[in-house]
């Protein structure tokens, strides 16, 4: 076979080049969608399977479920983020299925999303694998929340954190230290951040088992739809 000229190759890269972006687009308009119709307005988030792919299904698994409809956002921190989807308005915790596994990091290596303004991220006890159905939007960067990269090698040569440095560490002590798990991100708000906004805006004092953050008017979750 005759090799390609210069022009004929670059012809055929571009209209490949161009067949993968064509690709790209599509997947990104597959992006599932949720509508949250709440007491305080819509918003509508959108969720990247592709990044943190066992959260998303687990995510979406509660929608289908109806598991959100009738939930409140039970804490609310201005300058910080609004949690929900975890208990009805008279405070009683609704079943979950079991927990999901961490997914954090996996996101960031794939090109997924930090705790930024307006993302979307799985709410969890101190135990980095006890994510179910609870989520939060941060209203905020907060990036004390992000997952830690560990760098490679093993012993990793050296790794820093809040400001020590830690020379020739195991790279399963790191891998398993709960504090560098973080949350994991894995959808963001793409339409009524207003309404966002307005919720961590709420006052906010004791309610049910809580002694603060809760909103004194109650903000509760109506329904939650998959529009996409």
């Amino acid at each position: 076979m005759a090799p390609l000229s210069f022009s004929a190759a670059r012809r055929q890269f571009t209209v490949a080049a161009g067949a993968l972006a064509v690709s790209g687009l599509a997947l990104a308009a597959e992006a599932p969608r949720v509508r949250f119709a709440t007491t305080a307005g819509d918003f509508v988030i959108e969720v990247y399977p592709d990044k943190a792919p066992k959260t998303v299904e687990n995510f979406l698994q509660y929608v289908k479920d109806k598991h959100y409809d009738g939930t409140v956002f039970h804490r609310v921190i201005d300058n910080f983020m609004v949690q929900g989807g975890g208990f009805d308005a008279k405070f009683v915790q609704k079943p979950t299925r079991a927990p999901v596994a961490h997914e954090g990091r996996e996101a960031l290596a794939k090109g997924g999303s930090k705790n930024v303004v307006g993302t979307v991220a799985m709410a969890r006890t101190s135990d980095p694998n006890s994510a179910s159905a609870q989520f939060f939007i941060n209203v905020k960067d907060n990036a004390f929340l992000d997952p830690t990269p560990i760098p490679p090698g093993d012993p990793v040569p050296r790794f820093e954190y809040q400001g020590k440095v830690y020379e020739n560490t195991p790279r399963n002590q790191l891998l398993n230290a709960p504090q560098l798990y973080g949350y994991t991100v894995f959808g963001k708000v793409v339409s009524g951040m207003d309404v966002v906004n307005r919720i961590k805006a709420t006052p906010t004092g004791a309610g049910g088992p809580f002694p603060s953050d809760v909103p004194k008017a109650p903000v509760i979750i109506n329904s939650a739809t998959l529009v996409k």
